[in-house]
């Protein structure tokens, strides 16, 4: 089909599945097996937070809230990989458009929600160790439910938004050299013209909003924590650091995760190479596998449940 002498794709091909044809196999059961870790790693983090009652804190809740994202993004991401990693042959993966601005309404979605939760926990920790006096005050049971809304309804709006403008624009082009969709990837497909020119921009807010504004505001939110802890004494800071380390290693974990992918396409944007293949499947993989192990692990409060939950199962 045709349109303003453009040709219009109903379809499009994942190519980066070419690069990985003769390792389908292998990485089928690698994939599987870290979905089955992700999930079950995901599950037991959350279920010892919500049945634990000391654990009923803001700061539990954020971090009960990171690993529902995260793994909301492994159930509907890891099963379409896998699928298409059985079903790639050839190494090429026909997908629907309708079906590619869906996923890329779904990974625009859940990574803006990883920033902003991981900016809602900043705010919480600046609030606990830099107020704690006022802290009780400030962040109640009710604010804390605006705040999870907040963390998702905002980058669900914004990425509605730029997925309708996506789906608009006449597609030049119709392969991908990733193994999922993304808006951006699905704009460099365009044609060009003005409303590749709005959806690119406002690509670019949005990004700012629900990534570059979050990630910025953890930083300062980290840093004054920083300055009121080399302030107070050595116990006190002890204690307030090991609080805050796992959320900065998750936080770096998607940082530079984001930040590799962003960089890549911007150094290689007008040609496709196995780097931005290897950013995308890295983007997948790299934060849903690990924010269970650093909050599991790292998490002093969580990870004594985890042990006494695991060494129960072992006796009975």
């Amino acid at each position: 089909m045709t349109l303003a002498g453009f040709n219009v794709t109903s379809s499009l091909t994942l190519v980066g599945f070419s690069s990985l044809s003769g390792h389908s196999s292998l990485l089928f059961f690698v994939f599987l097996l870290l979905y089955l870790f992700v999930l079950f790693s995901d599950s037991l983090v959350i279920y010892i937070i919500c049945s634990q009652r000391a654990l009923h804190r803001p700061m539990f809740a954020f971090v009960a809230s990171v690993l529902l994202n995260s793994l909301t993004a492994s159930t509907l991401t890891y099963p379409k990989l896998l699928s298409d990693l059985l079903l790639s042959g050839a190494g090429l993966v026909q997908v629907s458009r309708t079906l590619c601005l869906c996923q890329g309404f779904i990974v625009t979605t859940l990574g803006g929600a990883s920033f902003m939760l991981l900016s809602a926990m900043a705010f919480d920790r600046y609030l606990s160790i830099c107020h704690p006096m006022h802290y009780a005050v400030l962040v109640t049971p009710a604010k804390v439910v605006l705040m999870l809304l907040l963390c998702w309804m905002l980058p669900s709006i914004l990425g509605g938004v730029s997925t309708l403008l996506a789906s608009h624009l006449p597609l030049c082009r119709a392969q991908l050299n990733r193994v999922y969709c993304d808006i951006y990837s699905l704009v460099s497909l365009s044609c060009g013209g003005a409303a590749a020119q709005l959806s690119g921009l406002s690509g670019l807010l949005i990004t700012a909003v629900i990534i570059f504004l979050p990630a910025a505001f953890v930083l300062f939110s980290y840093t004054r924590i920083l300055f009121i802890c080399l302030r107070r004494s050595r116990s006190f800071s002890s204690k307030a650091l090991q609080t805050c380390l796992p959320h900065l290693l998750v936080f770096f974990n998607y940082s530079i995760s984001v930040s590799l992918d962003l960089l890549l396409r911007r150094l290689q944007s007008n040609r496709e190479s196995d780097s931005t293949l290897i950013t995308s499947i890295l983007m997948m993989l790299v934060p849903t596998v690990l924010n269970p192990v650093v909050y599991g692990l790292k998490l002093k409060e969580v990870f004594t449940h985890v042990k006494r939950l695991l060494r129960c199962r072992r006796g009975s």
